[in-house]
C-alpha cells in the first residue's frame, strides 16, 4: 500500500485495516501456539492414537505440530511486524522510515536519466537517416517503442483496425523525419465527419466511386452517379484524384491500404461505416512522456522501419 492511498482513507476506515491485519496475524499465532502440543501420549509400545482420519489405507497421527515449524512461524510473525513498523501497510500509519513507492521511483528514475541521458544526447546529434542504419541505437528504440508505442501499433509495429501500419510506405502524415517526428512530438488528431446528411442512396452511390478509384468490383452507374457528390463533400480534403493529402492527414483512396477495415470484412461495407458514421482519430503526443531526446530516437526507429523491404 502506498502513501497515496493510505492518506485518503477515513479514520474509520484506517482504524478498520489496522485491526483486521494484526488481529488475523495474532489469532492465527494463537491458533498454532494453542496446539503446539497434544495431550494423546504414546503408550508402553510407543504408539501414538490416531485422529480417525484415514485415506487409502494412511492413517494420521495426532502428533504435535514439530518444533523447527513452529520456530519458523514465531520467525515470520516477529518479521511481518517489524515490517509493518517500518513500512506502510496499517492503515494511514506510514511507517517508522517514511518510505514511499513514489519516492523510490522518482529515485529510480533520476539514476536512470543520469545514466541515459548522455547517450541520448549523443543520439540526438544523428540525422535520422543515419541513426536508423545505427543498430545498437535500433535496439534502445525498440525497447522504448515496446514499452510505449506497441499498445497501439503493435509489437511488430503492423497497426491494427483505427492503428496505422509503420512498416508499409502508407503514410497519412508523411513519412519523412521530419514528419514522423512532428508526429510524436505534437500527436495528430484525425477527424473524418459523418456523411449521413447526404442520405443513404447518395452514400451507396459515393461508396462505388470510392471502390472506382482504387480498381476494386463496382457497379459503373452508381459510381458514375457518386462522382458529382464526390466532387463537391469529399475532393476537398481526399483531391480529386482520391490521391489524398498529407497536410490534412486525409488519406490515400486510390490504394489497397484502409485504417479503418476489419480483417475480413467486404471493402464496401467499410467504406459505407465511414460515410455513415464518420472516423475519429486520435495520436497522443508523446514528448512530454519520453523526453525530446527518446522522440528523436524512436523517430529513428519508425523511420527504420519503413526502409525495410
Amino acid at each position: 500500500m502506498n502513501n497515496l492511498w493510505g492518506d485518503s482513507l477515513s479514520g474509520f476506515w484506517s482504524a478498520w485495516i489496522i485491526v483486521i491485519t494484526l488481529g488475523s496475524i495474532v489469532f492465527a499465532f494463537w491458533l498454532l501456539y494453542a496446539n503446539r502440543k497434544t495431550d494423546k501420549t504414546p503408550d508402553a509400545e510407543g504408539n501414538v492414537e490416531t485422529t480417525g482420519h484415514a485415506a487409502d489405507g494412511i492413517e494420521e497421527y495426532d502428533n504435535p505440530l514439530p518444533r523447527w515449524w513452529f520456530q519458523l512461524y514465531v520467525g515470520t510473525v516477529i518479521f511481518s511486524l517489524g515490517y509493518l513498523l517500518l513500512y506502510p501497510g496499517l492503515g494511514n500509519f506510514a511507517g517508522l522510515l517514511g518510505w514511499t513507492q513514489e519516492e523510490q521511483w522518482e529515485e529510480e528514475v533520476a539514476r536512470a536519466e543520469e545514466r541515459f541521458t548522455p547517450i541520448f544526447a549523443q543520439y540526438q546529434e544523428v540525422p535520422i537517416p543515419e541513426l536508423a542504419e545505427d543498430g545498437e541505437a535500433m535496439q534502445v528504440a525498440e525497447r522504448i517503442f515496446q514499452n510505449n508505442c506497441a499498445v497501439c501499433h503493435g509489437s511488430n509495429a503492423q497497426g491494427g483496425y483505427g492503428f496505422p501500419d509503420l512498416t508499409d510506405d502508407e503514410w497519412l502524415y508523411g513519412g519523412e523525419p521530419d514528419n514522423i517526428v512532428a508526429t510524436l512530438r505534437q500527436g495528430r488528431n484525425g477527424l473524418m465527419p459523418s456523411w449521413q446528411q447526404l442520405g443513404e442512396e447518395n452514400i451507396e452511390n459515393v461508396t462505388q466511386f470510392v471502390l472506382s478509384l482504387s480498381g476494386e468490383e463496382h457497379d459503373a452507374a452508381q459510381a458514375e452517379s457518386g462522382a458529382a457528390t464526390y466532387a463537391s463533400v469529399c475532393a476537398a480534403c481526399h483531391g480529386p484524384d482520391g490521391t489524398g493529402n498529407q497536410a490534412l492527414g486525409a488519406p490515400n483512396l486510390t490504394n489497397d491500404s484502409w485504417l479503418y477495415r476489419q480483417p475480413g470484412q467486404p471493402l464496401e461495407e467499410a467504406i459505407r461505416q465511414t460515410l455513415r458514421n464518420g472516423r475519429n482519430g486520435h495520436m497522443p503526443a508523446q514528448a512530454a512522456y519520453i523526453g525530446e531526446e527518446r522522440v528523436h530516437l524512436v523517430a529513428a526507429y519508425v523511420y527504420s522501419l519503413r526502409q525495410q523491404d
